[in-house]
């Protein structure tokens, strides 16, 4: 579908949001007041490119709003957002979408909200990458860690060790050798590279696999692959920004938390509000201090300072000092690669999670699906509803007939949750697929079940 997008900011939730919707068919212009910002934009995207404040009326009267379909207010300001936003809606654009830092604006009590600004939906990049974390937190021996269909279906990315008895066995031999723990396996993580495997496809130490299945079969899924699990009591957390805040909030109920700032005003201001948590002044680069404060009784080491060489240092000595969990929070995707090889066991950015949330809402708008892509990895997870008219039940297809180079990882029908087995599901009309696809096979699908 062709949809006309402007774009304000070409921050790093800018510009990698950007490359994504460059990708498709859309038309798509971005307006940023930084030169080099724009220039890298130019450099590297297929879009028009505006050099000015997103909310100028002077810039923003220079676009056909009236034929604008979404309107991104992606700035690190907030109150930029809210204006730029504010104009466009006026100025007749269709949807609006804006990014804010202050969680103020969503309270029951707020006085203003967005709906006052003519927001249509609002992102939390740094509620998002918390809620990640957390779901690390709780499920303490994955990587990663997604859930879909409002959690009814969850995907769990576990390393496997050198240990594990799925080395040198078949995706097909480990589904028929164990029937009774439902999964499925659509992803699989080797070499720097993410592909969706076959039956035949051999699992290899060090693989990062994907399995998809019911909250309740997690704990059989970490014993098929036979990864030591433990249980999180101790956690230290890195900082005291924004998402430090709501991490030691979230967390400071279930479990020991102590959070380490170096500001002293910093951690005086903030150690009020944070009543369960321990709040300390250190310098987590600072080995001494780190011993003095027991690092080696920590079981799960976050590091989110805004700085991203702090925290890739602080987290390699958290996992040198033999923290079992070490989660670190990075700007761009830059880092993700080269951090998971080096032995961080988790890898989260706020940034990606709101190119994520915004992704996934301009499709739902438009196509009345859900995409989840996965970072540089050209691999997306499907949410799509199986039409009772598509071309797949009036050509009579089975799921033998889907592509090859496609996972059906879920099915939810009515109240009912189906992990696909090898001995093949049925599709029936209405139900709720999750699939897994390259971004090329998108439109294929789209088209069969649409």
């Amino acid at each position: 579908m062709l949809l006309n997008i402007v774009l304000v900011g070409a921050g790093e939730v800018g510009f990698n949001l950007s490359k994504f919707l460059s990708k498709e068919n859309y038309n798509l212009t971005v307006i940023d007041i930084n030169e080099s910002k724009c220039n890298r934009v130019k450099n590297s995207i297929d879009a028009r490119v505006i050099e000015g404040d997103g909310c100028s009326q002077r810039v923003l009267q220079s676009i056909d709003f009236e034929n604008i379909d979404y309107f991104l207010a992606l700035t690190k300001i907030d109150e930029v957002n809210l204006v730029a936003s504010n104009i466009a809606k006026k100025m007749g654009a269709k949807n609006i979408i804006a990014r804010l830092r202050n969680t103020e604006y969503i309270h029951s009590s707020a006085i203003v909200s967005p709906n006052n600004f003519g927001i249509d939906d609002v992102i939390y990049p740094e509620k998002s990458a918390q809620k990640e974390i957390e779901n690390l937190v709780r499920d303490s021996s994955a990587v990663e860690v997604k859930s879909f269909f409002e959690n009814k279906i969850k995907l769990i990315g576990i390393t496997i060790d050198h240990n594990s008895s799925l080395i040198d066995r078949t995706v097909n031999n480990v589904y028929l050798s164990n029937p009774f723990i439902v999964h499925r396996t659509p992803l699989i993580y080797r070499n720097d590279n993410m592909f969706i495997p076959h039956g035949d496809t051999v699992y290899q130490k060090d693989d990062i696999i994907y399995f998809s299945c019911l909250e309740e079969s997690v704990e059989e899924i970490y014993k098929l692959t036979e990864k030591a699990t433990f249980s999180v009591q101790n956690i230290m957390i890195l900082g005291l920004g924004k998402i430090s805040r709501m991490l030691a909030k979230s967390l400071g109920n279930d479990y020991n938390v102590k959070v380490v700032e170096l500001n002293k005003e910093k951690a005086k201001k903030y150690s009020e509000s944070l009543d369960e948590s321990l709040v300390l002044v250190g310098d987590g680069l600072d080995e001494d201090f780190l011993e003095s404060e027991s690092i080696h009784e920590i079981d799960c080491f976050i590091a989110t300072t805004e700085n991203d060489k702090t925290n890739m240092l602080a987290s390699l000595i958290a996992k040198y000092k033999g923290v079992k969990q070490v989660i670190m929070h990075v700007s761009t995707t830059n880092y993700f690669k080269s951090m998971r090889k080096i032995g961080i066991d988790a890898v989260v950015s706020k940034n990606i999670s709101a190119v994520n949330d915004v992704y996934k809402i301009i499709h739902a708008k438009s196509e009345d699906i859900n995409i989840t892509p996965f970072e540089d990895m050209h691999i997306d997870a499907l949410e799509i509803t199986a039409n009772p008219n598509s071309k797949y039940f009036s050509k009579n297809y089975t799921v033998k007939d889907l592509p090859d180079n496609i996972c059906l990882a879920g099915i939810v029908r009515d109240n009912d949750v189906i992990i696909p087995s090898v001995n093949i599901s049925t599709i029936e009309e209405n139900d709720k697929l999750l699939i897994f696809l390259n971004p090329e096979s998108l439109s294929k699908i789209e088209n069969l079940f649409k």
